[in-house]
């Protein structure tokens, strides 16, 4: 069955963004180090070259290959990054979500992580995209920002 992960953010992190895309970058090495083919959807392109950055940061034993969506290999690295308005290169087993919106391509993967924030309109943003996933058939889960899948 597909499922749905959704981390609650606590608010010990003053800034919920910087949070988000650290714990997408540590997941999506995690999925990769299993073989699975992973696709950041960011906010918008700067919040996608800020993952993109991030990733390139890690050291070389936590390197994971990854690409901006329209670089790197055919069909994309283990890890792609795109933003709304570009499509991701291929089968992808893993959506890991950064967008305030669901993304309308979720049902094609297997798993779909998403986060929810503390801030009141951003959390009611992600009980609307909680219920669609529920919705679309997907199992829910709910963990603590800091517990790994």
């Amino acid at each position: 069955m597909a499922l749905a992960t959704f981390y609650l953010l606590d608010d010990t992190h003053t800034n919920h963004q910087d949070r988000m895309v650290e714990k997408a970058c540590q997941l999506s090495a995690h999925f990769s180090q299993q073989g699975m083919k992973v696709y950041i959807s960011a906010s918008d392109k700067s919040q996608a070259e800020t993952v993109d950055e991030y990733l390139w940061q890690q050291s070389p034993d936590h390197f994971v290959p990854h690409n901006l969506v329209g670089e790197g290999p055919r069909g994309g690295a283990q890890v792609e990054i795109g933003w709304s308005g570009v499509r991701h290169s291929g089968h992808r087993n893993v959506l890991i979500n950064l967008a305030e919106e669901a993304a309308i391509f979720a049902p094609s993967f297997a798993q779909v992580v998403d986060f929810v924030p503390c801030e009141e309109t951003l959390k009611q943003q992600a009980r609307e995209r909680y219920k669609i996933y529920r919705m679309a058939g997907r199992q829910m889960r709910t963990l603590a920002i800091d517990d790994m899948s």
